[in-house]
């Protein structure tokens, strides 16, 4: 989901200028309808192992900056 909020944010909403709420829902209605008429794929580029050493990683971090 972070990779399509990425890609939606980049090529659709910081792309326009809205002047209320309902122009912003309406511009990503319009590219979620657009990408499902030609979905890509996304593919993962680290296998689980790499990703979960990287999630180990992150949270020794946290703990550390957390206990002090």
């Amino acid at each position: 989901m972070e990779c399509f909020f990425s890609v939606i944010t980049c090529q659709a909403i910081r792309r326009g200028s809205y002047t209320s709420v309902r122009q912003l829902t309406d511009t990503i209605g319009a590219f979620i309808d657009g990408w499902n008429d030609h979905p890509r794929p996304f593919a993962w580029t680290k296998d689980a192992d790499e990703i979960l050493a990287k999630i180990g990683r992150a949270k020794t971090k946290t703990s550390v900056l957390t206990h002090h």
